[in-house]
């Protein structure tokens, strides 16, 4: 049998929710106090812990840090006064799983243990299903992903920042598969693109005869995504009129269908998405500030491509494979100057960018093999990089790339196989030439290049350089 953990100093509570739990096939310890709940988590251990606020000795938010610290595979959930927003928002920023309000509400309380409970026996640390989307190993990718993993155990609100193409859309559902609403509805919307007169229609639903061109019912988006996730991509084009009546859904947990007179319980998470700053949205008053502060709960910040070149290589893998295999076939080569004017490249467009770029070339590429003519980018559109021993210098200067500067004749690109292989030897003699002149310091060697250090040790592994 399961296990609960209350910990509540009013003995209605404690009874109301052992009662409740019991009918859930839970086994529940009770505690009135902070000291008596840490207690009873140092002798047993809980698949789900619910605990008041305001404690004799302390509060909530003390117990959440120390779950957070020394159980944090626990899911907890704070039982907070009804209307307290802020202590809430605050329970969920220090990693609670959900919250409730008194007074309680039984089919919500049910509801918050189910969910609670899928996550009882996933590892904390684990990463969300979807991650394959996810490709790259550098450093604000592998940052991404912690948050996405951290963020997928809660209930949270969360709102995606990020410029277009940088897959945030990709962070949303990564979010939802990891999380305990997995196996229900994601429904992604794109809030720019609803026309203001049917975006209520569309939110919340309507009967029958409402209103012209009314035929027949129709669900809405929180009810489509009953038990699930509902993400508002580019929140920050809903109207003001419109924004009133989310936020009252997101803080009742309610839904009125247009022309209907009651109200609908609606249990669906939001997670939001937008590539402007909501913070001077709501200065220049265009955003409502409390529906920010609902919605902001916890941020992830998705890096544009420039931030994380490194990852082209492997993201252009990435997508010429998914290419071919729609296809049928093996993927072409992307060529090594093809490759060099893609990390050159500053595309203003990220990832959705490179995946157009590269889907055009594996049309028009010949022989199963894709060229910078193929990439179709205009010489202006290649970012000029600074000056570093792979530009030329003047003649005599003793620039070590000023051997590689000069155009190949066809006499030394038959005698290096193809223009690619020419253009691998270059690389390699000033590589190695910067390298025994830092004493084969790579952070020297790469601040020498312009390069970053993760791009020159996967410069060096590519051309065998040890």
């Amino acid at each position: 049998m399961r296990k609960a953990l209350v910990i509540d100093d009013e003995p209605d509570i404690r009874e109301l929710l052992t009662i409740t739990l019991n009918q859930l096939d839970l086994r529940v310890t009770t505690a009135a106090s902070l000291r008596d709940g840490i207690d009873a988590l140092k002798r047993d251990a809980y698949d789900v812990c619910l605990t008041d606020m305001r404690l004799p000795d302390g509060d909530g938010l003390e117990l959440i840090d120390h779950v957070q610290l020394r159980y944090p595979e626990l899911p907890v959930a704070m039982i907070t006064a009804y209307g307290n927003t802020e202590i809430a928002v605050q329970a969920l920023q220090r990693g609670a799983f959900d919250f409730v309000s008194k007074p309680i509400q039984l089919p919500r309380l049910r509801t918050l243990v189910h969910n609670a409970l899928k996550l009882a026996n996933a590892h904390p640390n684990a990463e969300p299903e979807g991650f394959q989307d996810f490709v790259g190993e550098s450093l604000p990718i592998q940052y991404l992903r912690r948050q996405i993993a951290r963020v997928a155990r809660s209930q949270a609100p969360v709102c995606i920042r990020g410029p277009s193409g940088s897959g945030k859309e990709i962070v949303a559902r990564s979010i939802h598969r990891g999380g305990a609403r997995a196996d229900a509805p994601f429904v992604p919307v794109n809030c720019g693109a609803i026309p203001a007169e049917l975006m209520e229609s569309e939110f919340f639903g309507h009967i029958k005869g409402s209103f012209t061109g009314a035929h027949q019912d129709k669900r809405g988006l929180f009810e489509m995504a009953e038990g699930g996730t509902l993400f508002l991509d580019e929140i920050a084009d809903l109207p003001l009129a419109m924004q009133v009546k989310l936020l009252r859904a997101i803080q009742e947990k309610t839904i009125r269908r247009v022309g209907e007179g009651s109200e609908i319980p609606v249990d669906v998470r939001i997670l939001s998405a937008t590539h402007r700053d909501l913070e001077q949205e709501v200065a220049a008053g265009r955003f409502r500030q409390d529906l920010y502060y609902r919605i902001h709960v916890i941020e992830i910040a998705v890096p544009p491509l420039r931030e994380h070149a490194e990852d082209i290589p492997a993201l252009a893998d990435h997508f010429l494979k998914r290419f071919s295999d729609e296809v049928g076939g093996e993927p072409p080569v992307l060529s090594a100057a093809a490759l060099a004017v893609l990390e050159q490249y500053d595309f203003p467009g990220n990832v959705r960018e490179l995946e157009n770029i590269l889907e055009r070339a594996f049309t028009l590429c010949e022989n199963q093999r894709i060229e910078v003519h193929d990439l179709r980018l205009m010489p202006t559109d290649i970012a000029s990089p600074t000056p570093s021993p792979l530009q030329p210098g003047p003649a005599g200067s003793g620039n070590v790339g000023e051997n590689a500067a000069a155009l190949p004749t066809d006499a030394e690109i038959v005698a290096a196989g193809s223009l690619d292989a020419w253009l691998d030897n270059i690389e390699r003699a000033v590589l190695e030439r910067t390298l025994m002149a830092t004493r084969w310091n790579r952070t020297a060697a790469a601040e020498r290049l312009g390069i970053t250090f993760r791009q020159i040790r996967y410069k060096l592994k590519k051309l065998g350089i040890d």
